[in-house]
């Protein structure tokens, strides 16, 4: 079994540059020693096998140095970051290879005066809040250059999305860890993107955590968007807090990438709290998408709403396992979770496991789960209006997908994600119908 070498590990770690992030490193290099990478002996990773990434890993620790250096633009990375800045109408900031890119900085300094403030977590402003609390958390941590912390005040006001586009380049290294830590203060009302993307041939290994902290009465729009290259592997994880009376309205879109883990990990610590999520994901060839979410109900009334959707062909795998657990107090709570799957090929495989854990009384709670083909009766219903196979597919799946699109939560991501999804889509059905 592939294991990651703690020699090379640590080496990469003491490189890092002496700051306040230092005894968070070394808290995190002590705590992954003692469980190195998740298995497939571990019940939440038993069909997602990370010895690809360990290896890269191993290679990149060896190989490069764990110095801060600034991104080198190649013309490939400025077209991918021209296309969803042009595309999406955002207030962006720019990380690259896990750097923040200095030419963002000045955004950061718009958004100051505008009740947004953004700092680097190296700097030791503030209470830094790093949770590493499990292996791929406490990786990040280990080898963490940098990070931003941002607060959204009640009194911010801006009406373009506060959007962070995460882009990795092999030009810059096969290796990056990238932390995000928001806070969205009482009253406070924001749309965030999160956007994956990346460039280069060589394989490169991404591993991200968002900490998100909802205040009282707060509401946040948020949406993730994932397009990397198909040799490159990412792993993400979003950690939120809702307290009282706060909102959540999460989407996912997931086209890319060759081995893809989302974990979504939600909170809910004080009554009132709601959160939905909707998620789509897409695969084809070898893809690989690990999907994971949680939903903490620790009090109660709460309520959480989950949808996510796959569409898969060539022999694609993927993985939904998202977990309710109601806690003992709870009552009123009100939990829902779904999960549907089209498969364009029979070599194409689901593994979807919905869970509920009950510890409370006066709930309301329930889920379900499907995998399957195009309904056959569907399509001869189609075609006898006169479209031919690919015509009928195309329709069927559009539709599939079209659920999850509609529910994006914030407007100004719906056309790009839609136009992106249907070339994806496009390329799935060509390859079922070879």
């Amino acid at each position: 079994m592939t294991v990651i070498s703690h020699e090379l590990l640590e080496a990469a770690s003491n490189q890092l540059p002496q700051d306040a992030l230092t005894p968070i490193r070394k808290a995190a290099l002590s705590q992954f020693a003692k469980t190195g990478f998740p298995t497939t002996k571990d019940e939440d990773w038993k069909y997602t096998n990370l010895g690809a990434a360990i290896e890269l890993s191993n290679r990149a620790l060896a190989d490069e140095s764990a110095s801060v250096a600034q991104p080198t633009w190649t013309a490939d990375a400025k077209r991918a970051i021209d296309e969803i800045l042009e595309n999406i109408d955002a207030n962006w900031i720019i990380v690259a290879n896990g750097v923040t890119a200095l030419e963002t900085l000045s955004k950061a300094e718009f958004l100051e005066s505008r009740g947004v403030h953004i700092w680097k977590l190296s700097s030791g402003r503030g209470d830094s809040a790093i949770i590493s609390d499990d292996p791929m958390t406490s990786f990040n941590a280990a080898l963490l250059r940098d990070g931003l912390r941002v607060s959204i005040r009640p009194s911010a006001y801006e009406a373009k999305p506060l959007g962070f586009l995460f882009i990795d380049n092999t030009q810059n290294g096969r290796l990056s860890q990238a932390r995000l830590i928001i806070d969205v203060e009482a009253e406070a009302e924001v749309d965030i993107i999160e956007a994956h993307i990346s460039v280069g041939s060589d394989l490169h290994f991404e591993n991200t955590v968002v900490q998100l902290r909802v205040a009282n009465n707060a509401k946040v729009g948020y949406v993730r968007l994932q397009d990397k290259a198909s040799s490159h592997i990412l792993v993400g994880k979003l950690i939120a807090e809702l307290q009282k009376d706060a909102v959540l309205d999460y989407g996912s879109f997931d086209l890319g990438g060759a081995l893809v883990r989302n974990d979504v990990s939600v909170d809910i610590v004080e009554p009132g709290a709601s959160v939905k999520m909707n998620g789509l994901y897409l695969a084809g060839g070898k893809q690989h998408i690990d999907n994971h979410t949680r939903v903490d109900h620790r009090v109660g009334p709460a309520v959480s709403k989950e949808e996510f959707r796959g569409i898969l062909n060539g022999r694609a795998r993927c993985i939904f396992n998202g977990k309710a657990i109601v806690h003992k107090g709870a009552d009123g709570t009100d939990a829902e979770q779904s999960n549907h799957n089209l498969l364009l090929s029979k070599t194409a495989e689901v593994d979807t496991k919905p869970e509920l854990e009950i510890y409370a009384d006066d709930v309301k709670c329930a889920h379900g789960a499907t995998v399957g083909q195009l309904d056959t009766s569907a399509l001869f219903y189609i075609r006898s209006r006169g479209l031919d196979q690919e015509e009928a597919t195309q329709l069927l799946t559009r539709a599939f997908a079209g659920r999850i699109l509609s529910a994006a939560p914030i407007l100004a991501t719906h056309e790009y994600i839609a136009r992106k999804t249907d070339k994806a889509l496009d390329a799935l059905i060509d390859g079922s119908t070879t």
